[in-house]
């Protein structure tokens, strides 16, 4: 038995099998959670699967839970098991605060910073922040991956350490900080009717449309925009990403709607007109307790903000909206 003081100066009496949870148990018991798999939290962990599952029996003889069952293909946690997983969780984050150094210094700094974001972001955003990286902290290693649908997933499971993208991510557990905002516009064949001038709603309610919805599982912003007026919009295409929009529209009929930023980057071979709607994206930056007091993670956020507002910040969006007009149209 081992006896312990509260902060009220309580004495507590823990059981044996209790005193000898250590970190490496709550770590795997987070781990096991995330990934709702044993062999996954293994890999993540970069321990034997045996380890896990000794140190999750060792847990459910402390207190007296299975903490996890089995449903179907997953491994579920049960109610006990979440509320423990929940204050481990804490437990681990206040541990890695208390053991980083108090002075960070990114051209010494090492580990990895893991962003996951799409193309809006990837095109304005990231490369910028890869150089800077490679010159300011040349020691880290930095993993670029696809969020598509899945960020909140990603932040949750601990695939990556910060979400970009004009998402909305809530929860407690989650941060967020603005990065830029943007706007719908349209490109088409420079042929088509829609180019000849400034497109009307009913116009553009006519036209065949191309949209991009990551295999089906995202819906831009201007569809619900559309919808709150009546109109439910079918595009005739659809495509994974916009990186294939520069060559599937030259010679077709197909309208995008699209951010502007996107779109203006696209205006040497395509016609860029506006949207004839008001909808506006913000992009936001999202990332959770678990590298919120990183020193290397608050350097990465820190020039994903400035690298925002130094390519996108100084745009105004009427400015920028009022650029996709035609010559002499106010």
């Amino acid at each position: 038995m081992d006896i312990i003081e509260n902060l009220h100066g309580e004495k507590a009496v823990l059981s044996d099998d209790l005193a000898s949870i250590d970190l490496a148990a709550l770590q795997a018991l987070v781990a096991v959670q995330d990934r709702a798999s044993f062999s996954d939290a293994s890999q993540l962990l970069g321990v034997n699967q045996s380890t896990i599952s000794y140190a999750i029996k060792r847990l459910r003889k402390a207190f007296n839970d299975p903490l996890f069952v089995r449903q179907g293909n997953a491994i579920v946690a049960t109610d006990k098991g979440e509320e423990l997983a929940q204050h481990a969780r804490g437990i681990l984050e206040q541990m890695a605060a208390l053991s980083s150094p108090s002075g960070f210094h990114p051209a010494t700094a090492e580990g990895s910073v893991t962003v996951s974001c799409n193309h809006h972001e990837r095109m304005f955003v990231i490369p910028d922040f890869v150089r800077r990286a490679q010159i300011e902290a040349p020691k880290a290693t930095i993993h670029i991956f696809e969020s598509a649908v899945d960020g909140k997933q990603q932040l949750k499971q601990n695939t990556c350490d910060i979400v970009l993208g004009p998402v909305a991510i809530l929860g407690d557990i989650y941060y967020r900080r603005k990065l830029f905002t943007d706007h719908y516009a349209c490109v088409m064949d420079p042929a088509h009717p829609l180019a000849r001038g400034t497109p009307t709603f009913d116009s553009y309610c006519a036209s065949r449309h191309v949209a991009v919805t990551h295999n089906g599982r995202w819906e831009a912003l201007y569809f619900a925009a559309l919808r709150a007026t009546g109109i439910e919009l079918q595009p005739e295409v659809t495509v994974s990403s916009h990186d294939i929009l520069e060559r599937l529209i030259p010679g077709s009929e197909l309208v995008a709607t699209i951010p502007y930023r996107l779109a203006r980057r696209l205006s040497d071979r395509l016609a860029l007109r506006p949207f004839p709607m008001d909808v506006f994206i913000q992009v936001d930056m999202y990332w959770t307790e678990r590298t919120h007091h990183s020193g290397l993670h608050r350097w990465a956020r820190q020039i994903l903000a400035e690298v925002a507002e130094r390519n996108l910040g100084d745009e105004n969006s009427h400015e920028a909206r009022r650029s996709a007009r035609l010559p002499g149209e106010q």
